[in-house]
């Protein structure tokens, strides 16, 4: 009886561990799928009542479209002369919109085109005493001190901001999802990082050797 008991649960484990994620995962695409035709509505909307298409007609012609106005104006700004007319225009009108420089590179980190500043994870020396502590580089600097922000668990989104010198501050070949699962679980498995450590400690003492 033990036995098929314990069989069922780790079947029904097995399956909640297929379907869940499955299920996660629609739902993420289904609100991002509403959200955008949310705010495409008001342009399906003057199309609909211009050409009488059916809705989904509609939202696929508008975001057609606003891909291809994307497009377009990409194209511009890749010559001499529109390069030219956006930059000035950045610079004098959209930076001095609030929040304008934080939304770009939010945009430019999503699309790929900049480095997103979580993306090296480092052990770090605090107050120079043997305390490891996990982090990410967020800046450097020319006199090679280091912009560390170190999460606090189980929160990563909160944390502290330290300036620290470059031998105190030690770059591991992990990932960030490593990392960030070591600190959302209160330091457990946690074991990758100390390993990435000592093995790269070693490497560096046999080349200095």
């Amino acid at each position: 009886m033990k036995g098929l008991g314990a069989f069922i649960k780790t079947t029904v484990l097995g399956g909640i561990l297929i379907i869940l994620p499955a299920a996660i995962l629609v739902i993420v695409f289904s609100w991002i799928y509403r959200f955008a035709i949310g705010l495409i509505h008001p342009f399906t909307m003057v199309l609909i009542s211009q050409s009488n298409l059916p809705k989904f007609t509609a939202d696929v012609v508008v975001i057609f479209l606003i891909v291809m106005a994307c497009f377009l104006v990409g194209l511009f700004v890749k010559t001499k002369a529109g390069g030219l007319i956006y930059h000035s225009f950045e610079q004098r009108v959209l930076k001095a919109a609030p929040g304008y420089s934080l939304a770009k590179d939010i945009v430019a980190q999503l699309l790929g085109k900049k480095t997103s500043p979580f993306s090296s994870v480092v052990l770090v020396r605090l107050f120079g005493s043997d305390t490891l502590a996990t982090g990410f580089i967020m800046d450097t600097h020319p006199d090679g001190i280091y912009s560390i922000f170190l999460p606090t668990a189980p929160n990563p989104t909160s944390g502290f901001i330290y300036h620290i010198k470059s031998e105190d501050v030690h770059p591991i070949n992990v990932g960030v999802e490593d990392a960030m699962r070591s600190i959302i679980s209160c330091g457990a498995g946690s074991e990758k990082l100390i390993t990435a450590y000592h093995n790269q400690t070693k490497e560096k003492e046999i080349t200095a050797s």
